[in-house]
């Protein structure tokens, strides 16, 4: 199955708590860390929420 790195590169601080637990969730929690997940559409939908924090590296 196809994977997908992650880079997160928003601070956690000052965001609701669902978008914290959907960072740790995806293996993140702190800036610039990278997070290789299977490629599946929950994972999609997990990025999708967090957009605004996080970079597809490769895809």
């Amino acid at each position: 199955m196809a994977t997908i790195k992650i880079k997160q590169t928003g601070s956690p601080i000052r965001r609701k708590s669902d978008q914290r637990a959907t960072l740790i969730g995806l293996g993140l929690n702190k800036m610039h860390r990278v997070s290789e997940l299977q490629d599946s559409p929950e994972v999609r939908g997990m990025i999708r929420k967090v957009q605004h924090m996080v970079e597809v590296v490769e895809g």
